[in-house]
């Protein structure tokens, strides 16, 4: 297992998705922004599983683009839904959408909330959209499965948006999932994250 500092929450994010994934799975990024997430699930889902990535920003997708590109991965941009191949797949387009976009079921979603690191600070995640994207999320995760999201309440809008996804994962039914909060406790502005496991049935 990988060593994290103990407040590492992006990294606490990817450990509990990588002990669900396996070579061959589906894994869905929301929040693509400079790769490093949608880099991690195609580690862990291999030449033979599919990865789709997803963000407003083409200069977000552009950056995702290369980080693949540097560690050898090709990637396709796609401009329509369609059927998804083994590979790696961008989508520029709101999250809120997810639905339309990915006919799978992923083992594994990430989002990473905020801004793009080094982008316009303006263009950050929104509640309503953010929302919209996760109830999508707990829709289509295949049982098993596991949906974390890194909250960032320090910046403008964050906390309203905090707010909204604390909501969103209290509500889950909790005979069809269980949920897990990880905060810095001593940090109130600092990123956190929640967590939920779809149950399997049967």
């Amino acid at each position: 297992m990988i060593p994290f500092a103990l407040t590492h929450i992006v990294g606490r994010a990817q450990q509990l998705l990588a002990e669900v994934l396996r070579p061959g799975d589906m894994a869905l990024d929301l929040t693509a922004g400079n790769g490093c997430d949608t880099l991690f699930l195609v580690q862990q889902v291999g030449q033979s599983g599919c990865v789709l990535a997803f963000d407003v920003q083409q200069q977000a997708l552009d950056q995702c683009l290369k980080r693949l590109s540097d560690h050898g991965i090709w990637c396709r941009q796609l401009f329509e839904p369609q059927a998804l191949s083994p590979g790696v797949s961008l989508v520029r387009d709101d999250h809120a959408g997810v639905k339309a976009w990915c006919p799978l079921a992923p083992k594994a979603i990430i989002a990473n909330l905020g801004f793009l690191p080094g982008g316009d600070k303006a263009l950050v995640t929104r509640a309503s959209s953010t929302v919209k994207a996760l109830v999508c999320a707990a829709e289509i995760l295949a049982p098993g499965g596991r949906l974390t999201v890194v909250v960032y309440p320090g910046h403008a809008g964050g906390a309203e948006e905090a707010e909204a996804v604390e909501t969103f994962f209290g509500r889950l039914d909790a005979k069809g999932f269980s949920v897990l909060c990880l905060t810095p406790w001593n940090r109130q502005s600092s990123p956190y994250l929640l967590a939920a496991e779809k149950f399997t049935t049967g």
